[in-house]
């Protein structure tokens, strides 16, 4: 796949210091200027100042300048076409794309954890590593976003037929997991009133990490929770969301599906709650229909 991975996200929000504090306090690691990185994708969130809150620019790396210009003629079809910074919009979510020659994301391969199970002592005469760790939890890289489309079939096309992300899964009219790299999905685009930031989600070590971040969020702040412990079907990951001040949702996620064969992938089409998630707690409303959609649309049209 010419496409590689996100490389980063410019994310709008009337808060800036509330919010960039609490990105900090979720594990990215300040850079200044309200940037913050990731253990293994370097400078992936920027946070700027907007009237109301949303996703203003979507990072994507390619391999090189070939891949570039397929990009643009697959987006004149489409009677749109890369300025020269390497932007488009996407007129359904209003989100700034930005394709750009990147580096890949190399990692070095690390030992798996080891769990003890029925008949199976794979740790013996010690304690799980899990409960040992004191470390704070640093996300390694962002994993996608889901963002809100005002043309959910039109911003689908871009994306695909445009940009060239693949559909992993699907659930008719409501959401359409696409990948530029070898996660399940990095895009997300759902039917909404308003182009808006649904949830940014970044990757963990392990479930672990995911208890342990939101643990640490938690403490002192329990208006941040909005969903979790959890593990969803589509794309298999163990989730936890929580809140900025903002109102965007943020995901410690691990476990991804991970698809480096076309050719053994098949695309299913989810039409029941299986597409939401496999086991956790109830779906809160909330997380459906933010509490702020109102407010959201009310900010759109007086714009």
């Amino acid at each position: 796949m010419a496409l590689h991975r996100l490389t980063g996200i410019t994310v709008g929000v009337p808060n800036v210091a509330e919010t960039a504090a609490y990105y900090a306090d979720f594990g990215l690691t300040p850079a200044g200027d309200g940037v913050f990185s990731t253990v293994d994708g370097g400078e992936q969130l920027r946070i700027v100042h907007s009237p109301t809150r949303r996703l203003i620019e979507l990072g994507i790396g390619v391999d090189d300048p070939d891949d570039l210009a397929r990009i643009d003629a697959d987006l004149a079809r489409l009677d749109l076409k890369l300025d020269a910074d390497g932007t488009v919009t996407d007129p359904g979510t209003k989100v700034s794309v930005r394709v750009s020659i990147a580096d890949r994301i190399e990692r070095s391969a690390e030992p798996a954890p080891v769990y003890n199970g029925p008949g199976r002592a794979s740790r013996l005469n010690d304690r799980a590593p899990g409960v040992l760790r004191e470390t704070p939890v640093r996300p390694r890289k962002l994993g996608h976003v889901v963002v809100g489309s005002t043309d959910h079939e039109a911003s689908s096309r871009f994306f695909t037929d445009g940009i060239g992300l693949k559909v992993s899964d699907e659930v008719p009219g409501i959401a359409a997991f696409l990948r530029c790299s070898t996660d399940h999905h990095n895009v997300l685009v759902q039917p909404a009133p308003v182009p808006f930031l649904h949830h940014t989600s970044w990757e963990v070590e392990d479930v672990d990490e995911i208890g342990r971040g939101a643990h640490r969020m938690l403490e002192g702040h329990p208006e941040r929770h909005v969903w979790g412990l959890g593990r969803h079907h589509i794309g298999s990951n163990f989730f936890w969301y929580l809140k900025d001040p903002a109102g965007n949702f943020s995901e410690y996620y691990s476990d991804l599906d991970c698809i480096v064969d076309d050719a053994i992938w098949k695309p299913e089409v989810f039409t029941d709650m299986r597409a939401l998630y496999n086991w956790g707690p109830p779906v809160p409303p909330s997380f459906i229909e933010p509490e702020d959609m109102a407010a959201l649309m009310a900010g759109a049209h007086s714009a």
